[in-house]
């Protein structure tokens, strides 16, 4: 039986959407039900409890929102001017923050991250994101060349350069900040004059089709964003195979990610890709050591340890390392974990039963392989054993040949390791698979610069850990993936460029 989770502070908005009886999808115009007739359940992570039943899309669905998508690009979209475009995104965000509460509240019954993060981290920069995308509308342009044609001695010629839309965007987006992920890809691709098939996570469907209720009522034509709930196996895959996609934007895994660009292959439809990470964060003997502790917290803790970004490896100088590993397991011991709609709770659930035996297996991991556990370590127990709860876990003694230094945990376990000189901690800290992020937290500026240019990571926080911003790209090397997302490049990541000659002569 479908049971709608309800709380004192429940926004009357959220408690409506929650009470639809079947979350539908959107095709064009319509919400539809699946073409199968199949639904599946999404659930409070917190409690167990189902929060609603959702049509499943699958390769039916796809193909009917690609088709509405190629049509509204090539019909009313393509119609709308640069100028209006930005209207419609200035619109949509004054409907972001005008429903905020009920979206915060969405996400943290679906995903479980705590309220506070959802209404001051995620909401603000979703509306962030589309105000700075509507102010690029007006200004994608092209330049003018002089060329000379060095065969055709004499010859005159223009040439110009334009860039223009790429047709239709297909997006799979995780499940760690749903509403964010999703605006983070609408909102370039919107602006650069695409349309967008959207894919949410099977885990945390509920803001994405919330917002896809915010654009119809924002005024975005019909199909110009759809979107698909559904799984990986099916809807995602259909997505990134589909002939008459031209680019697929992925964020999850990096097993996953190899499974896009295979399916990409069919149309060499444009990919780009965000993937795991084993982020080190690197604290020096000269740095502020209150603040560096701060970072490590946040750097591992923040929304459960579920971010790509997720500072899983400290590195310490061994000169500091004894207070602050055991500074880091104090404040670890004296989180207090609870729902996420609970003010007082700071640290949620994991996602989903499956993520959290994912973790609690890395956890025994460690164990077997000689760490040792200063705190937590164990799923939460009493009051919240309905949950899918992992206490915040420190392990020190850890080797860099240990999969809980290796390997991609997603979940609140960090390794904390000490190392002696600046050589040795940048080769460990190149030591892995993955490149995404990394933080260094030193007074030396030479050395920040030093460690700055020689860590393989798409990003790097000097003194500070988890800031993001709309304007600042986002990306990572090696197995992190490639391209990028926010900032200017994500125009250029969602239009080509076309070369135009006029002859003079």
């Amino acid at each position: 039986m479908t049971t709608t989770a309800t709380a004192p502070q429940l926004n009357p908005k959220a408690a409506e959407f929650l009470a639809k009886k079947v979350h539908k999808l959107l095709i064009g115009a319509d919400w539809k039900d699946a073409a199968s007739g199949k639904t599946f359940k999404t659930t409070n992570p917190a409690t167990g409890e189902v929060l609603g039943v959702v049509a499943e899309g699958d390769k039916a669905d796809v193909d009917a929102a690609v088709k509405a998508a190629r049509a509204a690009y090539e019909g009313a979209w393509s119609k709308v001017s640069p100028s209006e475009r930005g209207k419609l995104l200035n619109r949509l965000a004054d409907l972001v923050e005008k429903n905020a509460e009920e979206l915060a509240q969405l996400e943290t019954l679906d995903n479980g991250k705590i309220i506070g993060e959802a209404m001051k981290g995620d909401l603000p920069l979703c509306a962030d994101l589309l105000r700075y995308y509507a102010g690029w509308t007006t200004k994608i342009s092209g330049e003018t060349t002089p060329v000379s044609v060095p065969y055709y001695p004499g010859a005159k010629f223009l040439h110009y350069t334009v860039r223009e839309p790429l047709g239709v965007v297909g997006a799979i987006i995780p499940w760690n900040f749903p509403l964010l992920m999703a605006v983070e890809r609408l909102a370039p691709v919107l602006a650069c004059g695409n349309a967008l098939v959207l894919k949410p996570a099977e885990q945390t469907p509920l803001s994405a089709l919330r917002l896809g209720e915010l654009c119809l009522e924002a005024g975005i034509p019909a199909g110009v964003v759809n979107v698909v709930p559904g799984f990986g196996a099916t809807a995602g895959a259909a997505l990134a195979a589909h002939m008459d996609v031209d680019k697929i934007s992925f964020t999850g895994s990096t097993d996953t990610g190899r499974e896009v660009v295979k399916a990409s292959a069919g149309n060499l439809k444009k990919v780009s890709l965000e993937l795991g990470g084993k982020s080190p964060n690197i604290v020096f003997e000269d740095a502020d050591l209150d603040a560096a502790a701060r970072g490590m917290f946040m750097g591992i803790f923040y929304n459960q340890g579920q971010t790509c970004s997720a500072g899983s490896r400290v590195f310490v100088h061994e000169s500091k390392f004894e207070a602050m590993v055991g500074a880091l397991a104090e404040r670890a011991k004296k989180i207090r974990q609870g729902p996420g709609l609970d003010p007082q709770s700071k640290m949620g659930p994991l996602v989903s039963e499956v993520q959290m035996n994912r973790v609690l297996g890395y956890v025994e991991s460690g164990k077997k392989e000689g760490a040792k556990v200063l705190a937590g370590g164990e799923r939460a127990s009493g009051p919240l054993a309905n949950g899918w709860f992992v206490q915040p876990t420190v392990f020190t003694e850890v080797k860099d040949s240990m999969r809980i230094a290796q390997e991609e945990i997603f979940g609140p376990v960090v390794a904390v390791m000490p190392f002696k000189d600046e050589a040795e901690v940048l080769a460990r800290a190149n030591g892995t698979p993955y490149g995404l992020v990394a933080g260094v937290w030193t007074k030396d500026i030479k050395k920040a610069f030093r460690m700055a240019q020689g860590l393989k990571a798409g990003v790097v926080w000097l003194n500070c850990y988890q800031f993001v911003d709309a304007a600042a790209p986002w990306g990572g090397t090696k197995q992190s993936g490639y391209g990028r997302e926010k900032g200017p490049d994500a125009v250029h990541a969602y239009t080509q460029v076309k070369s135009v000659w006029v002859d003079l002569n």
